[in-house]
C-alpha cells in the first residue's frame, strides 16, 4: 500500500439526547472523501483491518436510532449516498456518500434517514471490541459507566498512527490516567 497524506476529518461533538447518551468526551470524526476511486469497499476493508480494526460487515445503516455502549465503531461508505442523523433524536443531519468515513465512539446515536438504492456501507470495531451490543433505549448507570471507560486503540481505523485519531482522542486517553 502506499504512502498517504492523513486525511483530516470534520470533528462533530454531542452532548447526552433524550435517551441516547453520545460519548461524554470524545467526538465523532467524519471523514470526506477518504477514497474516491477502485473497490471503495475492498479498499476500506483492508485500511481498517490494517489497523487494527477487523471489519464485521458490508450492509447498510438501520433506519432506527441506535448506539453501541461497549465498541466504537468505524463506517466507511463503500457505494451510494445517504443522510444520516447523528446524535440521536434532535441531534443532527449529515449527508454522506461514496468515499466518506465515520468515525462513532461508544454511546453515538445514529441511525439512516434516507438512502440511494445502492448504499453499502462497510462496519468494523477495533480489536478487543468485536463483540458489539445494539441499545435502542436509555443507558442505565453501568451502561454509561461502560461508554466513558471503554478503551480506545492507538491507532485510527483510517490514518494508522498519524493524526486525527492521536490528536482528536489522545488527550483524553492522558485525562483517564490521571
Amino acid at each position: 500500500m502506499s504512502a498517504r497524506q492523513p486525511v483530516l476529518p470534520l470533528t462533530q461533538h454531542f452532548a447526552a439526547h433524550d435517551w441516547v447518551p453520545n460519548h461524554p468526551r470524545l467526538p465523532v470524526l467524519i471523514y470526506k472523501q477518504f477514497f474516491t476511486d477502485g473497490d471503495i469497499a475492498s479498499r476500506f476493508e483492508q485500511r481498517f483491518a490494517d489497523n487494527g480494526w477487523p471489519p464485521q460487515w458490508r450492509d447498510g445503516i438501520f433506519d432506527y436510532h441506535h448506539y453501541h455502549s461497549n465498541a466504537h465503531e468505524v463506517l466507511g461508505i463503500a457505494a451510494g449516498s445517504a443522510r444520516l442523523l447523528l446524535g440521536g433524536p434532535g441531534g443532527k443531519e449529515f449527508e454522506v456518500k461514496t468515499g466518506d468515513a465515520l468515525l462513532l465512539p461508544a454511546g453515538t446515536g445514529h441511525r439512516r434517514l434516507t438512502a440511494s438504492e445502492d448504499f453499502l456501507v462497510v462496519g468494523a470495531y477495533p480489536e478487543g471490541q468485536l463483540d458489539y451490543d445494539l441499545c435502542r433505549d436509555a443507558a442505565s448507570p453501568q451502561r454509561l459507566a461502560r461508554i466513558a471507560a471503554l478503551p480506545f486503540p492507538e491507532r485510527d481505523p483510517l490514518n494508522g498512527l498519524t493524526p486525527p485519531l492521536g490528536e482528536y482522542w489522545e488527550g483524553e486517553r492522558d485525562a483517564r490516567r490521571k
